[in-house]
């Protein structure tokens, strides 16, 4: 973890303001006053105590720890590259963070390049390395990538199609939303020289289910194919080793871990060639220009720190909250169906989402009564709230649109408990009967 400069409170400790600026009614000619500051904790962080938050997935509540190291940046004044004192402290901990991240994610620290978060960092992926590729060899326009993409690499990549002239080949996924290898190597061994690369996100943000990564690699490295893995759901909750995967990109975030939101990084090979998306001061190996964030990426490498530190004891503590969420629901609501792979593990599904199907609701309905009753969860994507067509995952898994329009997803995270659990389960049965009342008055009336 990143050592922090605190001074003592009788309140708890708090960052010393070293070389930043400071009010009047904080410091005197000593330093800061006693008691001018409370601890960070999960407490004192909280706004609703009330409510139960159920959309760990969405993000995540940010780790005191990272909090603490956010504001003792925050207080401090250094543009990391600049040559003087302040900038070479700031750029001191820019590095010892890339370095800790990248231990972390089993990279070298020149494979860390940050950016403003997951979004980014698959934009710069998926397009950087088709521009690159393309310039190479212009046979090469074409980009595979799975059916159950987050929208972060499926706009993406339809992007390129309609102004850059990509042709988009989607592999298809089974049943429980994981990628049919066959299919991918049909569709790579017909003309492999036109690929530009490959994207299969290594876990699935609305099924929890895990991709088979290392076998696409395993496919693609015999054509020479660059392979990208968007890992944002997986890296909280898997061993992710990017040197033993054979991977050429890989995409993490902060917020999914207790970080911030507005840092997240692309870890890529070194030897791979990609063209950036941002052009100017040449920083982030000239990949990713602009001033880098000290304080965000100090809270971001703390976060992926603890993270993972914790992961094995914490993943076995979330999986027996889902259980109890599970057999709670389908106790409760004969007719729900649990979605996804029904196994847990490395090779299976992540512990912390559990997707349910309701039929003859709306989710949207569910969510919205739900969440008037303090319960907040999600019908999928985040990033799609709001938009009301079923999710193009389901849909690719084989659910019809009643299907799709009337699941929601239920994920846990580092701060969920099992009186969460129990509160979601008290109130769900009044809910559903409700929301599938309203679900029959709208279908008579069509």
């Amino acid at each position: 973890m990143l050592q922090l400069d605190l001074h003592p409170s009788p309140l708890g400790p708090c960052p010393a303001n070293v070389g930043g600026a400071v009010t009047a009614g904080n410091q005197d000619a000593d330093g800061p006053l006693p008691g001018s500051c409370a601890p960070i904790t999960l407490e004192t962080m909280t706004t609703t105590p009330d409510r139960v938050y159920l959309d760990h997935a969405a993000t995540t509540a940010m780790r005191p720890e990272a909090v603490e190291v956010m504001h003792a940046e925050l207080l401090r004044t250094g543009n990391p590259s600049s040559l003087h004192e302040a900038g070479r402290r700031a750029r001191r901990v820019v590095e010892e963070s890339r370095e800790l991240i990248a231990e972390r994610l089993g990279a070298r620290p020149s494979e860390v390049v940050f950016c403003s978060g997951g979004t980014e960092a698959n934009n710069l992926a998926i397009k950087g390395l088709y521009w690159s590729r393309r310039s190479e060899d212009p046979r090469r326009d074409r980009v595979v990538f799975s059916s159950i993409e987050h929208h972060a690499l499926l706009d993406p990549v339809t992007w390129l199609a309609a102004h850059e002239g990509a042709r988009i080949d989607v592999t298809p996924v089974d049943r429980q939303g994981r990628v049919r290898l066959d299919s991918l190597r049909e569709s790579i061994e017909e003309t492999p020289g036109d690929v530009t690369a490959i994207t299969t996100m290594w876990a699935n943000n609305e099924m929890g289910t895990i991709q088979p990564v290392r076998e696409v690699v395993e496919i693609a490295r015999e054509h020479g194919i660059p392979v990208h893995s968007d890992a944002v759901q997986a890296a909280g909750y898997l061993p992710l080793d990017f040197a033993a995967t054979g991977l050429d990109a890989m995409t993490v975030t902060g917020h999914k871990l207790g970080g911030p939101v507005g840092i997240g990084a692309l870890v890529i090979r070194r030897e791979v060639t990609a063209t950036p998306l941002l052009h100017g001061g040449g920083q982030e190996r000239d990949l990713r220009s602009g001033t880098v964030g000290t304080a965000l990426i100090a809270g971001f490498a703390t976060a992926l720190d603890l993270t993972i530190q914790e992961q094995e004891r914490s993943s076995v503590r979330i999986e027996a909250l889902r259980a109890r969420l599970v057999e709670g629901i389908t106790r409760l609501i004969p007719d729900a169906v649990v979605n996804g792979d029904p196994e847990t593990g490395p090779q299976h599904r992540l512990p912390n989402i559990a997707h349910v199907t309701f039929p003859g609701c709306e989710g949207d309905a569910l969510l919205m009564l739900l969440d008037a009753q303090g319960v907040e969860v999600s019908t999928g994507s985040a990033c799609q709230a709001g938009v009301p067509q079923p999710s193009h995952v389901l849909l690719a898994m084989g659910f019809d649109d009643a299907a799709a329009r009337g699941s929601l997803r239920f994920s846990l995270g580092h701060t969920s408990t099992e009186a969460d659990v129990d509160r979601l389960l008290e109130v769900l049965p009044a809910v559903h009967e409700r929301a599938r009342s309203a679900g029959l008055v709208r279908s008579r009336g069509r």
